[in-house]
């Protein structure tokens, strides 16, 4: 079992683990911009191997992206379902390879959330985790109901409130918990009665009720995008669901819960920096000084390979005529294609920063 750490890890490891896949490769979307990954996995499917991708039927702002997504994806050979809309949102973020290898993510495929928040991903091998993930992949394809199975593998709404529950009320010295926004009622009695009892509960992040016995430090330096918690230096949550109603409830997440000593030991270094840290959490106002950067590498970055930009330049190209099209008009054609792509991903970005 390893931990993935970002923005520290990067894309690295999961452009990595793609390219290095034999039979299959499954992946689960709720938010998408990086290239190398939609470039790995047309390249999986050229070579052979069987991809799939689940993709989100909705997310908020990003619905133009996704379908785009979809017809790239499916040009070039891989296999693309959608989510069904029976709940309000499938925010659960899965890859699993060769069906042996499965990595559990806080954190979507994008740049605002690999390389500007703090996330973490579980990756294992341990057979019941991943025969559990094919499971619930294979009742969330076919829009089948999904049974929860395995305690350790925690799926909203089918047994998150009951798991995450017994694992604050298993906790008898300590509880970090990174969570943008912990607001539903019986997970806050709960905090609150270990506290009481004399359980150090510190929290990375906000609470949405003024009293209370926790302690709270906002993230500082940069985005609070994951949901974890470790239990007693012995055990930790890593997934998509914050102790909220709708998240648990109403809305397809998905997480895992470790007991894994070198992930668990990482997990809470990785913590004890972010709470000795110091300086203020970016807010919403803060949001457009740090997307300079990330539009910076995102323009430089983007060109008439990019996936986005091709695409709109084949859209401009199929309705125009090739053999109408100067140079003059080609090189306005990408420009024109740069701004739209830049314009369509500040927006979603914009709008992700504010999902918390």
């Amino acid at each position: 079992m390893k931990l993935l750490i970002q923005p520290e890890n990067g894309i690295a490891p999961l452009v990595a683990a793609i390219d290095k896949a034999k039979k299959s490769v499954d992946i689960v979307i709720f938010r998408f911009d990086r290239a190398e990954l939609e470039a790995g996995l047309k390249a999986a499917a050229k070579r052979g191997v069987s991809v799939s991708a689940l993709i989100a039927h909705a997310n908020h702002g990003g619905e133009k992206s996704l379908r785009k997504l979809e017809m790239r994806l499916l040009e070039a050979g891989v296999t693309v379902s959608r989510t069904a809309d029976d709940l309000v949102r499938y925010h659960d973020k899965l890859l699993i390879i060769d069906r042996r290898l499965l990595y559990v993510l806080s954190f979507n495929f994008t740049h605002l959330d690999i390389d500007h928040s703090r996330g973490f991903g579980i990756v294992t091998r341990k057979r019941q985790l991943v025969e559990e993930a094919l499971k619930l992949l294979d009742a969330d394809n076919d829009r089948t109901l999904y049974k929860a199975g395995l305690d350790t593998f925690v799926v909203s709404p089918v047994n998150a409130r009951k798991q995450l529950l017994a694992l604050i009320h298993r906790a008898e010295e300590e509880l970090f918990i990174y969570d943008p926004k912990i607001a539903d009622p019986e997970m806050l009695r709960a905090l609150n009665e270990r506290a009481k009892r004399g359980v150090d509960i510190r929290v990375i992040g906000a609470v949405g009720r003024r009293r209370h016995r926790l302690q709270v430090h906002p993230l500082s330096g940069f985005r609070l995008h994951t949901r974890t918690i470790i239990r007693d230096r012995r055990e930790a949550f890593v997934g998509s669901q914050s102790l909220r109603k709708a998240e648990l409830d109403s809305r397809r997440e998905v997480g895992v819960i470790v007991r894994d000593a070198k992930v668990v030991s990482g997990l809470i270094n990785t913590f004890e920096a972010d709470w000795s840290a110091k300086g203020s959490a970016p807010t919403i106002r803060d949001v457009p000084h740090e997307l300079k950067k990330t539009l910076k590498e995102m323009v430089e970055k983007l060109s008439p390979l990019n996936p986005l930009v091709k695409e709109a330049v084949k859209d401009v190209v199929s309705k125009k005529g090739s053999a109408r099209l100067n140079v003059k008009e080609v090189k306005e054609t990408v420009a024109k294609a740069v701004k739209e792509a830049v314009r369509e991903r500040v927006q979603e970005m914009l709008n992700e920063s504010a999902e918390q």
